[in-house]
Formats: structure tokens, C-alpha cells, sequence
């Protein structure tokens, strides 16, 4: 059976699966919606395909670079938890050295694809989201305090700067509203993530909010961040960064998901939990839709 799974996992194919586990897609396809969510915001309509081709290619490469980067990083604590303990730098299936490699590479053609393809803002943008994830994120807060999902979401709220420079080769008001939308939603989304595989986390020795400060407390703040995420959004309709069709999407969308924040306060069930985690995704998609059709159809 072990030559049989050995054999499975030879060949180009098995290769490029392992790479590209490497660069975790799904947060990818994350990163790609939020950045070209601020781009057709900042063109109020669609923006020119080769822009929008070279910007999304060079985002693509720095977010899989940062994912391997913290691969590479945190091999030790990947294989003490049961949703890692397969990624290919833990199964020995590429060295340390060949993903450091491939990391620095993809980085490397990140920065110039940006940098020359579509603006030098964009490209800083993007180079100082990712250093903010390995080293600040990755290398000092994720192992030392609490707040790190807090704190490090940071990265995660720059995709949105980077497609509005992209477009206007300035910031905006709109992509730092939807920058700090995400900035908030961050922490309810990961710590419902957390309250699911909270023995892996205790187990690998990061100090998640439900392992250090219990799980009552990681709910309490996690319907305080809903609720301020839900008054945050609704906000920005007087503040005139966006307008009527954005309000009713914070009214019920943002709604709904501090109804699920109030669920698992609530209840032992773990199932409220991956229940939120799941609509936390929806919730992000629905939203950057809403700000652009709100942007297209209101300029």
C-alpha cells in the first residue's frame, strides 16, 4: 500500500499539485475577488482587459508567494495539525530549499509584472502587503500573541489598494473603505475557524484566541467585531463612499451575519461555528459585489 501511495504522488502531475498546494488557491481566489472588485469600482465599469490580465497575474503571484513563504516557515507547527499535516513540505515532497526558491521567484515576478506592466504603486502595494504577512504576520505575531489574526489581517485588506492603484495609480476612499471592511471582517472569519480545530492550534503551540483566552471569550469578540463591521458599512452610506445599493446589502447581509455571530455566542454546537465560517465567505463576496454595482450603477 505505501509503494502504491508513493507511486500515486510520482510523476510532473503529482509535482505541479504539490506546488501549487503550496501556494494555497483557495486564498488565492480570495485575494483576486477583493482586488478586482476595487478595479471595476475604480474604472466604474470595466477596466481595460490587459490591465485587468497583468494586475490579477501579478496579484496571483504574490499572494502564492506569501502562501509558500509561510509554508516554508511553518513546516514544524503544519505537522503537529490535522488540516496541514499533508502540505507537501511536511510529507518531505519538495525540500525547503526548492520552496524558498520558488517562493523568492514567484515574489521576484510579482513585483516586475507589476512594476512594469501596470504602475509602481501597485507593485509597492502588493511588496509591502507580503512582507507584512511573512514577517510580521508569519514570523513574529502567529506564535506570540493572541491577536494575531487581528493585528496581521492587515496584509489581507491590501489587495483591494492594489486593483484601485492599479487603475488610477492613486488610493481611494472606496478600496480604503473596502480595505478596512475586510481589515474587520477578518477576525470573525478565522476565529470561526478557530473554534473548529482549536486542539490543532493548543497542539501546535499558537496561541489562537479560543487555546489562550477560551472559547466564551473568542465568541463575546466576535460578536463585537460583527457588530462593528455592521456599523461600519452602514456608515459609509452618509459618509457618501457608497451608496443605496451597498445599504442594503450592510442591512442584510451584514444582518445575517451578526445573527450568526449571536448563534454561536449562544449555543455549544460546533456546527454554528462552521456555519458562520462558510457564510463569512458568502458575506465577503456579497459585499464587494454590492460596492460595485452600487459604484457602476451611482458614480
Amino acid at each position: 500500500m505505501n509503494a502504491t501511495r508513493v507511486l500515486d504522488r510520482s510523476g510532473w502531475r503529482a509535482a505541479f499539485g504539490d506546488y501549487l498546494e503550496l501556494t494555497k488557491p483557495r486564498i488565492i481566489v480570495l485575494l483576486l475577488i477583493t482586488t478586482l472588485a476595487a478595479m471595476v469600482m475604480a474604472a466604474r465599469g470595466i477596466p481595460p482587459l490587459g490591465l485587468t490580465f497583468w494586475t490579477l497575474v501579478g496579484g496571483a503571484f504574490a499572494a502564492a508567494s506569501a502562501g509558500a513563504f509561510n509554508c516554508v516557515y511553518d513546516t514544524d507547527i503544519d505537522a503537529k495539525m490535522t488540516r496541514t499535516m499533508n502540505r507537501p513540505l511536511v510529507r518531505g515532497a519538495i525540500t525547503p530549499n526548492r520552496a524558498l526558491a520558488f517562493a523568492m521567484l514567484l515574489g521576484a515576478g510579482s513585483f516586475l509584472l507589476l512594476n512594469y506592466l501596470v504602475n509602481p504603486l501597485a507593485a509597492w502595494l502588493s511588496l509591502g502587503g507580503n512582507a507584512y504577512y511573512v514577517f510580521v504576520y508569519t514570523m513574529w505575531l502567529k506564535r506570540t500573541t493572541s491577536q494575531n489574526i487581528v493585528i496581521g489581517g492587515f496584509a489581507g485588506s491590501v489587495p483591494p489598494l492594489v486593483g484601485w492603484a492599479a487603475v488610477t495609480g492613486t488610493l481611494g476612499w472606496p478600496a480604503i473603505a473596502l480595505a478596512m471592511l475586510i481589515f474587520l471582517w477578518t477576525p470573525p472569519h478565522f476565529w470561526a475557524l478557530a473554534l473548529m480545530t482549536e486542539t490543532d492550534y493548543h497542539r501546535a503551540g499558537i496561541p489562537m484566541l479560543p487555546n489562550v483566552h477560551g472559547v466564551a471569550r473568542t465568541k463575546r469578540e466576535m460578536l463585537i467585531y460583527t457588530l462593528v463591521l455592521f456599523v461600519f458599512c452602514v456608515a459609509l452610506v452618509p459618509l457618501h463612499v457608497f451608496g443605496p445599493i451597498f445599504l442594503v446589502a450592510a442591512l442584510l447581509v451584514g444582518g445575517w451575519f451578526v445573527y450568526d455571530a449571536v448563534r454561536v455566542l449562544r449555543t455549544q454546537e460546533q456546527s454554528y461555528a462552521r456555519g458562520m465560517f462558510k457564510f463569512s465567505l458568502l458575506y465577503l463576496a456579497l459585499m464587494c459585489l454590492a460596492a460595485v454595482i452600487d459604484r457602476v450603477v451611482f458614480p
